[in-house]
């Protein structure tokens, strides 16, 4: 089955799955709901269209990571100081001593993320509206902008696992840096097997319901066709 490809890399990146309130997590890799939901601001799919977003949800992931990246805390505080006034969601004001937020996220990571499934059609326009996208990408909060273009490749004719195998490593190397020698890669598990992630998408995001995924990991070698993928 084809397979499209995406490159997320950014000095910040998000993938929360069991953020609540002030506390916002993140997952040690993109979650499907996050990327499905990227596809959907390039392709212009509104957050309460269930009908176009559907067929998104249905397609398989996989995640390899090239640079893992590091797990970091922003502090944040609004309204703490003796004169501030917060301003509720229901309009109303109140002077309560401010609200202390924990928001982490994943500093200098970069992931191979590929999205396979039947329809060629859908991966094909999806991949021609991350060049041109209706609404602007971010990777997993809106702040949080992709360092470099989302957009890999022309989808690819194979399959998932075979894809992530062989395609050149795409985190640019640092000073003195060696090249890992084997990668991990996280697949969707076909047969229940895994780790399980309560981020599949079960409606829009205007309702915000999430079932189960699980998913498995392994280690693959080193791709050696080459140190850069095509831009």
């Amino acid at each position: 089955m084809p397979t499209l490809l995406l490159r997320l890399a950014g000095p910040m990146q998000s993938w929360g799955t069991s953020s609540r309130f002030d506390q916002r997590d993140t997952g040690k890799e993109p979650s499907k709901s996050g990327v499905v939901g990227l596809l959907a601001a390039a392709l212009g799919i509104d957050r309460e269209n269930w009908t176009d977003l559907e067929p998104l949800t249905r397609l398989a992931m996989g995640v390899r990571h090239d640079r893992p990246g590091i797990p970091r805390r922003d502090y944040q505080t609004a309204g703490c100081a003796a004169t501030d006034t917060i301003i509720r969601a229901d309009g109303s004001q109140a002077k309560d001593g401010g609200v202390v937020s924990e928001r982490f996220y994943l500093s200098d990571a970069v992931f191979l993320v590929g999205l396979e499934g039947q329809d060629g059609a859908l991966l094909r326009r999806a991949n021609d509206k991350l060049r041109n996208p209706t609404w602007p990408l971010a990777l997993g909060r809106k702040s949080y902008v992709p360092s470099e273009p989302i957009w890999l490749d022309e989808v690819q004719g194979a399959p998932l696992r075979e894809v992530l195998a062989r395609w050149p490593w795409i985190a640019s190397p640092r000073r003195g840096e060696t090249p890992p020698e084997k990668l991990l890669v996280s697949l969707d598990s076909k047969d229940g097997s895994g780790v399980l992630r309560m981020d599949q998408l079960l409606s829009s995001f205007a309702e915000r319901r999430f079932g189960a995924r699980f998913v498995r990991s392994e280690w693959i070698p080193f791709p050696r066709e080459g140190a850069h993928a095509p831009a």
